[in-house]
């Protein structure tokens, strides 16, 4: 996979592609990326100033983190359901 480019690169790309002046095609050849490329950060850029609706990184993020501690609570869930399980088996009268 190719690494990402830095993110002031990219702003600076979608700042010269919004003032207008040349079309995507050849701001995207100037900057040697290529013209989807520019529209998805774009298009990213959008989102991320409101003027399109969208997931946003920071939400993209916290909803990331949020699904990784469901799952953390869900397995503690499951060892402590397990636990619980054992000790009414082992308290049982007779054994």
């Amino acid at each position: 996979m190719a690494k990402p480019y830095p993110k002031e690169f990219r702003d600076d790309v979608v700042a010269v592609a919004r003032k207008g002046g040349a079309p995507l095609k050849q701001i995207a050849k100037d900057f040697g990326i290529s013209e989807g490329c520019l529209s998805n950060w774009m298009k990213a850029a959008d989102v991320e100033d409101g003027h399109r609706p969208g997931v946003t990184v920071k939400e993209a993020a916290e909803l990331r983190e949020a699904r990784k501690r469901i799952r953390l609570l869900e397995q503690e869930n499951e060892v402590l359901r397990r636990a619980a399980a054992y000790l009414s088996q082992a308290n049982l009268p007779g054994k």
